[in-house]
């Protein structure tokens, strides 16, 4: 995991949970983040229910203080529309009721406020099948960003075409005060 700014940050505290980065700015913080799967057959579903509760805790602190950019590998689908076979895979890890929770915690899915209705703007495609070719996948990655920013939100992306992993590069572009 590696987040570039082109000013330093404020300061990059260790790690939460190994699987987060958090560098603190002037005008806010950004929280790169790899949230563990639920695993085969949701045998992790608990530790990630935990997990979740640990991790919505530790943004909620941050977000008192200033605004929070979360980006990175949620592995979760929030909606119907954020994968290319919702049906089949009600129970499915990824997509159950439990994990779709943390989005719903008060940070803003930027991409789906510019796109609400937008289908088949996926970020993660399995390498089996040709799924990238055919485009069925499930949008996994995100940048969320602080209710109360919501003015300082001015576009997020999906860039679909960037190629070399399973997942795609997703962006936030805000207009912060005072962030240089």
């Amino acid at each position: 995991m590696a987040l570039l700014a082109r000013d330093a940050a404020i300061k990059v505290p260790f790690g939460y949970e190994r699987c987060v980065l958090t560098a603190e700015f002037p005008a806010l913080c950004i929280v790169c983040v790899y949230v563990p799967n639920s695993g085969r057959g949701l045998g992790r579903l608990s530790f990630r229910q935990a997990w979740d509760k640990r991790f919505r805790s530790f943004v909620f602190q941050l977000d008192r203080s200033k605004p929070v950019a979360i980006c990175g590998d949620l592995n979760v689908a929030h909606q119907p529309l954020d994968l290319r076979n919702p049906s089949g895979n009600k129970r499915s890890p990824g997509f159950t009721r439990e994990e779709r929770e943390l989005l719903g915690a008060g940070f803003l899915d930027s991409f789906r406020v510019f796109n609400p209705l937008l289908p088949n703007a996926f970020t993660f495609w399995t390498y089996l099948s040709g799924a990238r070719a055919r485009n069925v996948g499930w949008r996994l990655d995100y940048c969320l960003w602080s209710q109360r920013g919501r003015k300082d939100l001015c576009d997020s992306r999906i860039e679909q075409r960037a190629q070399g992993s399973d997942h795609c590069p997703v962006g936030i572009y805000l207009a912060l005060e005072g962030a240089g």
